[in-house]
C-alpha cells in the first residue's frame, strides 16, 4: 500500500503503514474518509466530557487515540522514528513537558492576547510533531480546546478551510507554518482567524 501525501504531509514509514487497522483501505481518499469518521467520533466523545486539564503528556495521548485508535494500532503512541519535522523521537515526552510548563508560565504572566497564546501552542505542537501521523489535525483540535475550555475564546477558523484538501489554503498554512519556525508569528495568527 502506498498513498500520495499532500504536501507538508508526513509519510509513513513501512512499519507505520503496516499499523493499518482497516485492510480493506488501499487509497489515500479512503484513508481521509475512515480518520474523518473517526474524528467524528472523538469530537463527540470532546462534548461529553469538555475536558479542561488538557495540558499533560496523558490527555495528548488520549485524545490522538480517540481521534485515530479506530484506523491505526498505534494511535496514542508517540512516534518511534525521526521524521522530516521534529526532533528526534526519545525527545518528545520532555519536548511536550516544555511547552506544557511554558503554556502555564504565559498563562500566568498574562502579557500576549488569548489568540496569540494559542497560535504559539500550535506552532510548537506541530515542530513537536509527536505522532507518525495526523500531527496537524491533532495539533489544531487541540488548539481549539485550550480555546474554548481554557482562555475561553471562539475556536479559530483555521483559513475557513478543509486544510487537509490540497490546495492554496493548505499552502498558505504550511507558509506560515515556516515563517513561525524563524519566530516571525504575523501570518500565522492571521491565518488561524481568517
Amino acid at each position: 500500500m502506498k498513498f500520495e501525501y499532500p504536501e507538508g504531509a508526513t509519510p509513513l514509514d513501512p512499519d507505520e503503514s503496516a499499523g493499518l487497522r482497516l485492510t480493506h483501505v488501499t487509497t489515500r481518499g479512503e484513508l481521509d474518509r475512515w480518520e474523518q469518521d473517526n474524528i467524528v467520533n472523538a469530537l463527540a466523545w470532546l462534548d461529553r466530557r469538555r475536558p479542561k486539564d488538557i495540558l499533560n503528556e496523558q490527555f495528548i495521548k488520549e485524545l490522538h487515540r480517540h481521534m485515530f485508535g479506530k484506523v491505526w494500532r498505534w494511535a496514542g503512541h508517540f512516534r518511534r522514528t525521526d521524521k522530516n519535522i521534529g526532533g528526534p523521537w526519545h525527545q518528545i515526552p520532555m519536548s511536550l513537558k516544555n511547552l506544557f510548563d511554558d503554556m502555564h508560565m504565559w498563562m500566568e504572566l498574562g502579557e500576549e492576547s488569548p489568540d496569540k497564546l494559542a497560535m504559539r501552542f500550535h506552532h510548537r505542537l506541530v515542530s513537536i510533531h509527536p505522532f507518525p501521523n495526523g500531527n496537524g489535525r491533532h495539533a489544531r483540535l487541540m488548539t481549539d480546546l485550550l480555546l474554548e475550555n481554557i482562555l475561553k475564546r471562539p475556536r479559530f477558523t483555521w483559513g475557513s478551510e478543509n486544510l487537509s484538501q490540497v490546495g492554496n489554503v493548505r499552502q498558505r498554512y504550511i507558509v506560515a507554518l515556516h515563517a513561525a519556525d524563524v519566530q516571525d508569528y504575523g501570518s500565522l495568527l492571521e491565518f488561524v482567524r481568517t
